[in-house]
């Protein structure tokens, strides 16, 4: 019964990659906004959390070769579904289209197709944007792992504050590099003034201000263009494959559907998290 489900599957995976408009390049996804030149090795593509960042992203972006597909919600976590259901997905779908060259690990996998040199996901620096840049992960190691064996996947590092005094401004990832900025530039703690988003920016001029981004949708399209997508000064990093058998396993705790293993490594790995709530 097993096998003969998969087989299912299987054909209806099939049907759908080859229907109209499902998954070839004539019907490229709604919300994609392309970029114009058309040497793939010259091309990226940013996946981005929500419309509201994916219109700032669009916005910002050097529109020659960044192409933009906002993704809403989470998308469907594919280690727990099959195939046919996955490919019934319409986030997934517009990732699969967008691409160009077919759903990864089969024989309608054609490399040669794949539009973009660079696929990039840029979520926020939260706790939902962790749970969504890992669903997307899993889906791209589960079912395009030829993109991420090409070391084309990469992960957009977003700031996570502003810190401007006087007419200097500066970004930083994360606290460490918060508490590093201030402690160079010989700041009295009495002096800083603690904003979510951009609204304390006119606030206590001649001391520090520390705005907190709540998420990407908080960067106006300049911030987003010079922190995130600008080659000359973004950081991204790399998705690499070196240890398959382990991220492998990784991959079946995490996200798969046996709860067990799932808590008994969250017990013994919650202390090295490092969780902005």
């Amino acid at each position: 019964m097993v096998a003969a489900e998969a087989r299912l599957a299987a054909r209806q995976a099939r049907d759908l990659t080859r229907r109209k408009n499902a998954l070839d390049l004539g019907g490229l996804p709604g919300k994609l906004a392309d970029c114009s030149i058309k040497d793939p090795s010259q091309c990226e593509l940013y996946l981005v959390e929500g419309d509201s960042a994916g219109g700032s992203a669009k916005q910002g972006r050097d529109r020659r070769f960044q192409a933009i597909l906002p993704l809403r919600g989470k998308i469907l976590n594919v280690e727990k579904a099959r195939i046919n259901r996955i490919l019934e997905n319409e986030a997934i779908r517009s990732i699969v289209t967008a691409i160009g060259a077919g759903l990864g690990n089969s024989d309608e996998f054609d490399e040669s197709k794949i539009r973009y040199d660079k696929i990039i996901l840029m979520c926020d620096a939260d706790v939902d944007g962790s749970h969504i840049r890992t669903l997307l992960l899993t889906f791209f190691y589960r079912h395009m792992k030829e993109i991420v064996e090409t070391e084309r996947l990469y992960i957009a590092q977003p700031p996570l504050y502003k810190i401007k005094k006087g007419k200097n401004e500066f970004y930083a990832y994360n606290d460490a590099e918060r508490d590093e900025i201030l402690k160079s530039m010989k700041v009295d703690k009495s002096e800083i003034v603690i904003e979510n988003g951009e609204q304390g920016e006119s606030i206590n001029s001649k001391g520090v201000n520390i705005s907190r981004f709540k998420g990407l949708g908080e960067m106006n399209p300049e911030q987003l263009w010079s922190t995130t997508m600008n080659p000359e000064t973004r950081t991204i990093v790399l998705v690499t494959n070196e240890n398959a058998i382990a991220a492998d396993k990784i991959f079946r705790i995490l996200m798969g559907e046996e709860v067990e293993p799932r808590r008994k490594f969250i017990e013994e790995n919650a202390k090295y998290a490092n969780l902005d709530v």
